[in-house]
């Protein structure tokens, strides 16, 4: 395919997104619609004689074009979204609630005729959610099928090889369905020797010619250190083929979503601001999330915490069945993490001598294995969560001696600790749990402070029912 037909292609997809958006929000209105005024649901409401479908169809579509303006609005239709499902269902929820929230305020101030109940624009609120999740999943598994995905990733090259350019191809490599596809990459002046499997593309004086020969996208550029004159050679040659140009910030290691673009002056400046997790609006969502969450999970697990009790008390006679162990939180301050205790009391001698406890370790009760096998040694911690010591999802919490020898021997590790830890987080769904691999699990910690979102939480906590199951125990 020509590289202005891929063009086309790739300017025609949002387009048909934004039309198929539109049609599938109308439809999940009607189908509020219908759940409000002509289903049992409706009794739950305010009963509203004479609610003609007819009277409310101007309404329906008055309703369509705002919440696809709200989608407009948060650039929804990009590009470079149509192969980044999660960002976009994330996109879509703030979109959506947005809309909510616009709606809520228009109906203090207006009269709308007929009047909308609001039990119809919670139940379309709902069905806009269902509707266009199932729809753009449905959308991405086309997009993303093999032989098809290739057509809309970005053809991109790496300017120079350093350990950060090869891990950056190792995780694109990794992750099949990236915008970003990696084709090869250049020589700079005190490069070493490159990998078997990415191609040496040629030198530094070739790249107009291997821009266009390759149809590259965007030139990620691993080293800066250039003379100012092969700096500006680059940059011009970019400008010229329209190519997207990239720089791996090799100053800021970690962190590198809260790199914020400021003028002083005349100068540019580049540095770290706040997080999205420390925004104070978003602080408060996700406690209340926590304290939601906690409340029912609190409850729900009593039943089980209390027959639990009642086994370990019955294999370890005149010990508590509860366990408390000081653990390093948010900021590194100290607080006791509570569990079911798993372990014989003497256990706990030589806990410092272990990060995790191996699946066969003498120490266990019966009880206590099988405890471990489905984590339910740490339902008591939705206590940690409703005190504020903890939260639903993060990094998980480690002991201050094992604090202490892992951020001397692991590269930006204190920073996982600029969030509260979590019951469950982003690398114990991926598997990275106990004494495996402790960088990358470290580096999922950090990807889950970088891109927090109220969406990822749910799609963590949903991710730990399905592998609720411990691989490690």
């Amino acid at each position: 395919m020509s590289p202005r037909a891929l063009d086309r292609r790739r300017s025609l997809l949002p387009l048909a997104l934004l039309a198929g958006d539109v049609l599938v929000v109308f439809a999940a209105f009607c189908v509020a619609w219908v759940l409000r005024y002509a289903s049992p649901l409706g009794r739950l409401g305010i009963p509203v004689p004479d609610a003609r479908f007819a009277d409310y169809l101007p309404l329906l579509l008055l309703g369509t074009a705002f919440l696809t303006a709200a989608y407009l609005q948060q650039d929804l239709y990009s590009e470079r979204l149509l192969l980044r499902k999660l960002r976009s269902l994330g996109l879509i929820f703030r979109g959506t609630v947005l809309w909510l929230a616009g709606y809520l305020a228009l109906s203090l101030v207006l009269r709308f005729e007929p009047p909308i109940s609001r039990w119809f624009v919670i139940l379309a609120t709902v069905s806009v959610l269902a509707f266009m999740s199932a729809w753009r999943s449905a959308v991405y598994a086309w997009l993303t099928r093999p032989g098809r995905v290739e057509r809309l990733q970005r053809r991109a090259i790496v300017l120079g090889w350093t350990p950060d350019a090869a891990a950056l191809v190792a995780d694109l490599r990794r992750s099949p369905t990236h915008p970003l596809r990696p084709v090869g990459w250049i020589r700079l002046p005190g490069d070493g020797p490159g990998p078997a499997d990415c191609p040496e593309l040629g030198a530094l004086n070739n790249l107009p010619r291997i821009l266009r020969e390759e149809r590259i996208d965007a030139v990620i550029a691993a080293r800066t250190d250039l003379p100012a004159a092969d700096l500006r050679f680059v940059l011009e040659t970019c400008e010229a083929g329209f190519v997207d140009w990239k720089v791996v910030p090799s100053s800021f290691q970690i962190l590198t979503s809260g790199l914020r673009l400021e003028t002083v002056g005349r100068v540019p400046i580049l540095g770290v601001e706040d997080l999205a997790i420390h925004r104070p609006l978003n602080r408060v969502v996700k406690r209340t999330f926590d304290l939601v969450g906690a409340s029912v999970g609190l409850l729900l697990s009593l039943p089980w915490t209390a027959i639990l009790s009642l086994l370990i008390r019955r294999e370890s006679p005149g010990a508590p069945a509860l366990f408390a162990q000081q653990r390093v939180g948010a900021r590194q301050r100290p607080f006791v993490l509570y569990k079911l205790r798993s372990m014989h009391p003497e256990a706990a001698a030589a806990d410092h001598l272990h990060q995790s406890t191996p699946a066969n370790d003498p120490r266990l009760l019966r009880i206590g294995a099988w405890m471990r096998r489905w984590n339910l040694d740490e339902l008591p911690q939705f206590w940690n969560v409703l005190k504020g010591d903890m939260s639903l999802v993060g990094p998980r919490p480690e002991r201050p001696a094992h604090v202490a020898r892992l951020s001397a021997e692991i590269p930006h590790y204190l920073p996982r600790h600029l969030v509260k830890p979590g019951l469950t987080g982003w690398a114990q769904v991926n598997g990275l749990r106990g004494e495996g691999d402790l960088v990358r699990r470290i580096q999922h910690d950090i990807a889950y402070i970088e891109n927090w979102s109220l969406l990822g939480d749910v799609q963590i906590l949903l991710l730990t029912f399905l592998r609720w199951k411990n691989p490690a125990a």
